[in-house]
């Protein structure tokens, strides 16, 4: 049986507030065959979030006109908790609660070519105006940029709270040894993976917007269960969400974590793969109910290989 996917890249996101370079930028590890049809990786560090998208989008349009399937990961949540789209009033009679978020969120931020990340607070502070009237559900900024919206420690998410501190998918992995995946409503300090969801989604959805054959998992493809070729029939690119920690980093000489772990996250994917059993990975878990697999697939999402 052949491999589901012919290359595999690997994204690990940031959102500096400048360009940056190197430890903790924007690194991009690509898997793809060469001439002989033989695995090779490269990694590429990039400066800004706009730079990375139009690499992103270069590199998978030489690739899909060579005939390539593509897994596309990106290391931050694609969706929020449930309840989300709702708390802010979206409208989701005619799209899903992820795609809506998706598409307020792209209409509300806008990258500078300089990278200029700092209105993701005054965003985030905007959000939580919507949903709570109050610094609820995001939280974490500088002290110049808090607001009566948004402060810079933690509200408590209590059970009378209308959305939940963390993601079904991240409750499920902090059940795991060392593992510790963050919440996505926090955008500052140690582990903020909310400010790359935050400045992340609004350059998936212009991804696929771009791409008519792409679909974004679990959301599209999968509807909770393994994925076959048969399903991939006529989709060029799958876009999903990483979690590079689940192979621990092992740097070889020169090079920084970061670079390591998108290598080492695409191996490990590629390896499944040629076992034929990257597919299996696809899945949101069987311990998981019927109502559950619906939130995750209509707008929480779920992590690849979780």
């Amino acid at each position: 049986m052949a491999a589901l996917f012919d290359a595999y890249i690997m994204v690990d996101w940031s959102a500096a507030a400048k360009p940056a370079l190197g430890p903790n930028s924007i690194w991009i590890g690509v898997l793809m065959k060469d001439a002989r049809l033989k695995l090779q990786f490269k990694a590429v560090n990039i400066d800004t979030r706009l730079k990375a998208r139009a690499f992103i989008e270069d590199m998978v349009a030489k690739l899909t006109r060579r005939g390539d399937k593509v897994l596309l990961g990106f290391d931050f949540s694609l969706g929020y908790p449930a309840g989300t789209a709702k708390a802010l009033g979206l409208d989701t009679a005619k799209q899903a609660p992820w795609a809506a978020m998706h598409a307020h969120l792209a209409t509300r931020y806008k990258d500078k070519p300089d990278n200029n990340s700092r209105p993701r607070f005054a965003i985030a502070a905007g959000l939580n105006y919507t949903i709570s009237k109050g610094p609820f559900p995001f939280w974490g900024a500088p002290p110049a940029d808090k607001a009566t919206t948004l402060s810079t420690t933690k509200t408590g998410f209590t059970p009378d709270k209308p959305l939940a501190e963390f993601r079904l998918a991240e409750q499920h992995l902090r059940s795991v040894p060392g593992a510790s995946p963050k919440s996505c409503w926090q955008l500052y300090g140690a582990g903020s993976v909310g400010s790359q969801s935050l400045t992340g989604i609004p350059h998936v959805h212009a991804l696929r917007q771009a791409w008519p054959n792409a679909r974004v998992w679990p959301f599209e493809l999968g509807e909770g269960g393994p994925v076959t070729a048969e399903m991939l029939d006529g989709i060029e690119v799958v876009i999903a969400e990483i979690y590079p920690s689940l192979v621990k980093p092992k740097p070889e000489k020169g090079e920084v974590a970061d670079e390591a772990q998108v290598r080492q996250i695409a191996r490990h994917y590629a390896d499944l793969d040629e076992k034929n059993a990257l597919g299996a990975t696809f899945s949101t878990g069987k311990t998981l109910s019927g109502e559950q697999i619906a939130l995750i697939t209509g707008e929480e999402g779920w992590i690849l290989g979780v």
